[in-house]
């Protein structure tokens, strides 16, 4: 008898659960943001509104300056993620095709790095920036993530994965290594950049220990440290709920637009030795 069918709608029910578990606190977030104050906590769930009320919305962005903390997110994202990006493609390509002593000893110990929990360098990174006087400033929310070493690593693994044939004819008309990086590998690897932009991106808007440091002005603040000042000032969770649905909304725009290559870069960057 065969339990082919049986097995594959055990796999997808076990799957739609886990997705709606997922999903349920954002489908709550969404309809109390919607709703008047009064009816957000009742005995019976209602997900869908009676009426829809946008004065939530309009009331957040009047009375408190999200504008100027999406600013600052948006800035400090789009830095970290462009500098992560450039960084992890020129490494992993030299650590992946470039031949040179201590190459395998060096990147074992970049990658090592992973392993270092953040809060180790929390204190060293803190004194340096006040050093360099970046208290409260974008270098100072910037510059200590302009590297990362998950991102070497990815980009390693799919250049290592990438047909060596294509640059071995470059080089026989004379191409040089970065000819060959920018002109012929560079346009082939979008998936595997998208899928590091993404990842970089949500890191980077989702980060709060580190603004939570360095940042002590109420102008500086990232959208992250916005949301928990006024979980402090903001006792209507109607409007709690409306701020957070619009700090989410960014992230949703970067994942829907760059979806299609996500998955194929993950992919493609397989764990070749």
């Amino acid at each position: 008898m065969n339990f082919a069918w049986l097995r594959r709608a055990l796999v997808y029910g076990v799957l739609l659960l886990a997705a709606l578990a997922v999903l349920l606190p954002y489908l709550w977030m969404l309809s109390a943001s919607l709703k008047p104050e009064e009816e957000i906590f009742t005995r019976e769930i209602q997900l869908i509104p009676r009426t829809v009320n946008w004065d939530n919305y309009l009331q957040v962005w009047e009375k408190y300056p999200l504008a100027r903390w999406l600013l600052n997110s948006i800035v400090v994202a789009a830095a970290e993620t462009l500098s992560i990006v450039v960084t992890s493609v020129l490494a992993g390509y030299a650590f992946a095709r470039l031949r040179f002593w201590g190459r395998d000893v060096l990147f074992y110990m970049f990658l090592g790095t992973i392993m270092i929990p953040a809060q180790v360098t929390l204190i060293p990174s803190f004194l340096i920036i006040k050093q360099f006087g970046w208290i409260n400033t974008y270098q100072g929310l910037i510059m200590p993530h302009v590297a990362a070493a998950f991102g070497v690593f990815l980009m390693r693994q799919f250049f290592l994965s990438f047909p060596s044939e294509l640059e071995d004819a470059a080089r026989i008309d004379g191409c040089g290594w970065g000819r060959i990086l920018v002109q012929i590998v560079l346009p082939l690897t979008l998936p595997a950049v998208s899928s590091l932009a993404i990842i970089a991106f949500t890191f980077s808007w989702n980060n709060f220990l580190w603004p939570l440091v360095v940042i002590n002005s109420k102008e500086m603040l990232t959208i992250q440290l916005g949301l928990a000042s006024l979980k402090g000032e903001v006792i209507a969770w109607g409007l709690l709920m409306a701020a957070t649905m619009i700090s989410a909304l960014p992230i949703l725009v970067v994942y829907l637009s760059f979806q299609r290559y996500f998955v194929k870069g993950i992919a493609m960057t397989g764990l070749k030795g």
